[in-house]
């Protein structure tokens, strides 16, 4: 028998995460192959996957298998972090008020502003010459 999961989908910046999460599993967290440990070195991006887990107390009780692509690793870990928690309001839309108020459905918008003509970055002029 196949195994059933529900999924979800999260983005930050430039990161893309497609979130599966096995509702009666050992609380296995695997990004890209690899294990949360592996994956996030950093014990603050690791926090902030875990977050939305800690809130609903979950942590222990669900298997998750992540696939992220584009960004740098603190837009990886908002994406998965977004897509964590849409898999789980799919899995229980109980969970709503608890995510809702701590501000983790909403998705993060801000991105990168491009580079103007005539500029030398967004908003950064050359510098003036006067003479």
């Amino acid at each position: 028998m196949a195994v059933k999961y529900i999924s979800g989908v999260g983005k930050r910046k430039t990161s893309i995460a497609r979130v599966y999460l096995v509702k009666d599993g050992k609380g296995a967290i695997t990004i890209n192959h690899r294990s949360l440990e592996d994956y996030f070195k950093r014990p603050t991006s690791r926090m902030v996957v875990e977050q939305a887990l800690n809130l609903t107390q979950t942590l222990g009780k669900v298997d998750i298998r992540v696939t992220v692509v584009g960004g740098g690793l603190s837009g990886q870990a908002g994406a998965i972090r977004h897509g964590i928690t849409n898999a789980l309001l799919n899995l229980n839309p109980e969970f709503r008020s608890v995510l809702k108020s701590s501000g983790l459905i909403t998705r993060d918008a801000r991105i990168k502003e491009r580079k103007m003509y005539g500029l030398r970055s967004a908003r950064a002029r050359f510098q003036f010459s006067k003479r």
